[in-house]
């Protein structure tokens, strides 16, 4: 397994009050919101993001990291899984045009409404079956997006990220490390299917075979 390290540290993080997102949250909600459709990215803030628009202070301070951690040049080929509108494939390609990157989302939506520039680039497609042949890629990420399945299906997409990958890859989940963090975590999430403690996590990163470089989301 790889190492435990926080590539997005320069992510701005939320300003959403959390017990207050909490108690507005319902089932149907979270029904709607696990659709990721309109509703999900540009509807109501109740359902998800109350509007998934491109600004570059989100993804433009993290690229570098990235960029540097895994020793990116334009030679390299890259895949974003649960890429959404695009928006990171963006920044990366403002940073370093020529890269050679794809993204895949499981939302119709978000793709056909993903930055013009990028597109192109896009798929819809599922974490759990990449449309992609063995060893495709250097690098392989995935922010914020495994942990919206089942656990076994975590364990599919795990596996499939091993295999279009050449051994380089990079995954956010959902997690927490005491019950203070649980109970923030359970407040806060609108779609994760799949909420660990970070030692479970690591038990299931085992289990998939999974050897990339991992972090947490906690908010």
């Amino acid at each position: 397994m790889g190492q435990e390290i926080d590539l997005l540290s320069k992510y701005p993080q939320s300003k959403r009050n959390i017990k207050e997102r909490s108690s507005n949250i319902t089932e149907r909600q979270r029904k709607i919101a696990r659709q990721y459709g309109e509703e999900f990215f540009d509807g109501d803030r109740l359902y998800g993001y109350g509007g998934f628009n491109y600004n570059p202070r989100f993804w433009r301070p993290v690229v570098p990291d990235l960029l540097s951690h895994f020793d990116l040049t334009a030679e390299r080929s890259v895949l974003d899984i649960g890429c959404a509108k695009g928006f990171l494939i963006f920044d990366f390609l403002q940073r370093l045009p020529g890269l050679n990157i794809n993204g895949i989302d499981i939302s119709e939506y978000a793709i056909r409404n993903a930055h013009p520039e990028v597109k192109h680039l896009l798929a819809v497609a599922s974490a759990k079956a990449l449309p992609f042949p063995d060893n495709r890629f250097d690098l392989v990420i995935s922010i914020n997006t495994i942990h919206n399945l089942s656990r076994h299906e975590c364990i599919n997409a795990l596996q499939e990220i091993e295999r279009v990958g050449k051994g380089r890859s990079f995954i956010t989940v959902d997690a927490y490390r005491d019950e203070v963090e649980q109970q923030r975590m359970m407040d806060w999430a609108l779609t994760a299917k799949t909420i660990l403690h970070v030692d479970d996590w690591i038990t299931l990163f085992d289990e998939a075979g999974y050897t990339g470089d991992y972090y947490w989301f906690i908010p």
